[in-house]
This record gives structure tokens, sequence and C-alpha cells, in this order.
């Protein structure tokens, strides 16, 4: 049987870049190029240096957004890097990472460019257009007009009832993110917020109000992650270190509900 052994070899954040959050009205791939040139700049390291790209995948930006690995690095000049998309919705930035960390510690790759953008309709995010029967996350909206709010509302009502959570706590999570937003020039809102006016917002989904509800906006983020022996080589001795990246499944017996699965039993055409 064989052991796995950890690597003692370490992966390092050489630079980062951001394209500001709002409702721009331009196509995603400006977005990410924007992020991933400011990275390149903050890193101080050339574009051909970089021998992997790891896109972030914005499902609602059609081919281009599927396979976004391959877009960003078209847009930014073919330079023989090897590529790979990551989606897993809220997730999907922690998954690029992870994509990305582990084939710098398997010795795969020296210099990765793991880049994410999206741009987003007005209002409640919803499933692409089409008829989906088989798809648990288009029934949620099909059969129970269920968006993002409602979901995470039925969370919220369980946390106050399983641990006697208030509305003024969940209030504190938009005065904080407010407080923050205020000296950040990416930032989509920079104004401050009390819990009063997160408490007198209108109601969307009880015990959510408006303010406690992220927007939806259009925007970009790229980070530049290097093998050790690289920071060495370029002189970079106290870059910040990437200690691990966890995203794993619920383990059996689950016993929440999640969102989807109210409207479906997630099995395959073939099970009913």
């Amino acid at each position: 049987m064989s052991t796995l052994k950890a690597s003692t070899s370490q992966v390092r954040i050489a630079g980062v870049g951001m394209h500001p959050w709002g409702k721009w009205g331009r196509p995603f791939v400006q977005y990410g190029v924007h992020a991933a040139r400011e990275a390149l700049k903050d890193a101080g390291i050339p574009w051909t240096d970089v021998d992997l790209v790891v896109g972030g995948e914005t499902v609602r930006n059609g081919y281009a957004g599927y396979v976004a690995g391959s877009t960003f690095a078209q847009a930014l000049g073919w330079n023989g890097a090897r590529i790979a998309t990551s989606y897993a919705a809220c997730a999907t930035g922690a998954q690029a990472l992870d994509t990305a960390r582990a084939r710098i510690l398997a010795g795969m790759s020296d210099v990765a460019l793991v880049v994410g953008a999206d741009t987003t309709p007005k209002g409640f995010l919803a499933p692409n257009a089409g008829e989906r029967w088989e798809d648990p996350d288009w029934l949620r909206f099909r059969l129970l007009g269920m968006t993002n709010p409602a979901y995470f509302a039925m969370y919220a009502r369980r946390r106050m009832d399983l641990y006697g959570a208030t509305s003024e706590d969940f209030a504190q999570v938009k005065v904080k993110n407010a407080r923050h937003g205020l000296s950040n020039p990416y930032a989509r809102y920079r104004k401050e917020v009390a819990v009063e006016d997160v408490l007198g917002s209108a109601v969307v989904s009880d015990p959510l109000h408006l303010l406690d509800i992220c927007a939806t906006s259009d925007g970009a983020a790229a980070v530049i992650l290097v093998s050790e022996d690289y920071a060495r080589r370029i002189g970079l001795s106290d870059a910040v270190r990437v200690a691990a990246v966890s995203t794993v499944t619920p383990t059996f017996p689950n016993t929440v509900l999640d969102m989807p699965m109210l409207s479906t039993d997630a099995g395959t055409p073939g099970d009913r």
C-alpha cells in the first residue's frame, strides 16, 4: 500500500491584480485581461514566464466563458503556457487556486496565473435559458421560484433556530463589509452603513433584508502563484505562502437538504 507524502516545497503569491467591481456593460474578457496585467505588473514578472493559466469559468458568457483558461491565454497572447478552466459556482476561485497550487507542488509549473472574471445580468441570478427537466438547479427556479436569497434565508432561519442568531448579527456582516469598502478603490459601494440601515431596508426573503444581499456585479481578480524555487531566483523572500486550499463534499449522512434537492431526488433519468 502506497503512502502519500506531503511536499516540503511551498507555493508563494508573487502578485495580485483586480478590475474594479460595478456594472460596466463590457465583455468579461476585458475585465480579466486588466486584472491579469495588473497582477503581472505587481509581481514584476514577464508574461512569457507564465507557464500555466487557470481561468475561473463564468457560465453567463457563452463558449468563451466555458473555456475561460483558453480565452484569457489567447487574449493575453499565446506564450506556450498550459491551460486549465475551473467552475464551482461560488467556490470557483478556491478551485482555480487549488488547481494551480497542486500543479506547482507536482513540479509541473513554476509560474501560474489564476484569473477569474464575470459579467452579471440585472436582478437575481437565474439559470441559462432553455428547458432542462433533469437539471436540479433549473428545477428549483421552475417549480419553486427559489432564487438564491430565498435559499440563504432558509439557512439564516435555521441558524437562528439552532444557535440563537439574530437579524442584528447578520446586519453586522454588511456593516463590516461596508467599512472595509470605504478605503478599497475596487469596491462597488464605498459608503458606511449602520445596523439600523440594514434592518430598515426592504425585506427580500425573511429574515434577509436588501442590504444583507450581495449585489450582482461585473469585475475580475487575478493572482500570480510561483514555486519556491522560482521565488528564490527572482529574490522574492517574504511573499505570502499558500499553505492549503480545501473544498470537500459533505459526508454521509448529510442531514441538511441542499437547495436543488428541494425540487428533485437528484437521481438519473433511469432511476425513475
